[in-house]
């Protein structure tokens, strides 16, 4: 009985140790207050309250069908899987000039949420723990739209994309709106990956926190707390006077394949791409 006793507490210490640990992770910047977030500690499917999904062929010519099931929860982790297989386009049109049609199959599946209609957020600090997969063909990103006008005078903040760029990996943080010539502007920065694996070599098995700090001013975009880009809202007004970083924005992780990611062809699949959690912090 006693090694009964000791054994309930060793397990009650244990858990209280785990709460305590996850509050003291959750706890808000001085200031702030959490006034969303998705742990994915539920297994599964991403939760219907928060998530829904984009389906076939999205944009940028990538290679990728995306579909729900690439899109599980396990463990605490949302995982997005990159896949090699094939897929019926069921929009085929031989005679069609756009590439989403004229494709007759997709050669690679993956996954893209967003929160459009179900989480908004306008202002504040937004943290993602995620560890991307750098393979190459992958193009993972975590990202905002504005929830009002059509793209790009809506506004694009890209929190962190991964692609290559003059064929080199390269980790990217950027905005773009209406500019005046009636196309997307853009204000972007560039760091070439070998800058972060000078660091740390063993810097792609980890997770990693992408972080936004937006205000009304400005947003500033960090990875492990180094600024990456800092964007001037002053200067983000489409030509009618509209500023799309003054409006709600919603949220969007996926995987994309192939395209500025490179030729995924001689990849090994499955790939993944895993987010431990988002939060969304605003001012009390």
């Amino acid at each position: 009985m006693i090694h009964l006793k000791l054994v309930f507490l060793f397990f009650g210490l244990a858990v209280l140790h785990t709460v305590q640990a996850q509050t003291r992770s959750l706890q808000a910047p001085k200031g702030y207050i959490l006034t969303w977030a998705d742990e994915f500690n539920v297994d599964g499917m991403p939760d219907p309250a928060n998530w829904c999904y984009e389906n076939g062929f999205a944009r940028n010519k990538e290679w990728q069908w995306y579909q729900p099931d690439n899109a599980t929860i396990k463990n605490g982790i949302l995982r997005i899987e990159g896949r090699r297989e094939r897929v019926k386009n069921e929009a085929y049109d031989p005679q069609s000039k756009d590439w989403r049609k004229n494709r007759e199959f997709a050669e690679y599946t993956s996954s893209s949420i967003n929160t459009r209609g179900k989480q908004a957020f306008k202002y504040g600090i937004v943290e993602v723990r995620a560890k991307i997969d750098t393979a190459k063909g992958m193009w993972p990103a975590i990202w905002t739209l504005g929830i009002s006008k059509r793209w790009p005078a809506n506004g694009e903040i890209d929190m962190m994309e991964f692609y290559l760029v003059d064929d080199k990996p390269t980790i990217l943080a950027n905005a773009a709106w209406l500019g005046a010539s009636h196309s997307a502007e853009w204000d972007g920065s560039k760091t070439l990956f070998s800058h972060f694996l000078k660091k740390d070599s063993q810097w792609a098995t980890k997770f990693h926190i992408w972080k936004m700090d937006w205000t009304a001013e400005y947003i500033r975009l960090y990875l492990d707390d180094e600024l990456l880009n800092e964007i001037d809202l002053t200067k983000t007004h489409n030509p009618d006077g509209f500023n799309p970083f003054h409006q709600p924005h919603y949220l969007l992780l996926n995987l994309a394949l192939g395209e500025n990611g490179g030729d995924p062809s001689v990849t090994i699949f499955p790939r993944k791409y895993e987010l431990d959690y988002v939060r969304v912090y605003q001012k009390k």
